[in-house]
């Protein structure tokens, strides 16, 4: 399995993030359940992208910069026959060593209140359960998570 870092408008990564685009829009019943600004080329400060060593790519996940040495994961996603092997976690480590790189001192996540896989994975992974922030402020079907880096 390799980690890479990707651009935002590479196929493999293009592809990985409508599926899980396509995902939540089956559990919410609508094509786009987020209520924040969707995350582009000119706010991810990184994506990444895991392939097989046959080079099938089979997940993903970016940083938003918030401000203020705080990062927001957007856009996580593992495809459904890697789920339970670790990569998630891999990822994640994989974004959280990056930040660390660049001198930030948190990251949040914001996941939504149907997805409990997401967010038994957050806390598991050492994020604590804070106020929803920014554009998930007033949104009754968020979560928001933290972990300090």
């Amino acid at each position: 399995m390799k980690i890479r870092q990707s651009p935002w408008d590479d196929p493999d990564a293009t592809a990985l993030r409508e599926r899980q685009r396509a995902e939540i829009a089956a559990v919410y019943g609508t094509p786009d359940s987020d209520p924040g600004v969707p995350p582009s080329t000119a706010d991810i400060a990184v994506f990444l992208v895991a392939h097989e060593d046959d080079g099938t790519a089979v997940g993903c996940a970016g940083l938003r910069y918030l401000g203020e040495g705080v990062g927001e994961v957007k856009r996580m996603y593992v495809a459904p026959d890697q789920r339970g092997s670790g990569l998630a976690a891999l990822i994640l480590r994989s974004l959280e060593d990056w930040a660390r790189g660049q001198g930030w001192k948190a990251l949040r996540v914001e996941t939504g209140d149907r997805l409990s896989t997401a967010m038994r994975f957050y806390t598991r992974s050492g994020y604590e359960s804070i106020p929803n922030f920014g554009a998930y402020a007033d949104s009754e079907c968020s979560l928001c998570f933290e972990r300090i880096l």
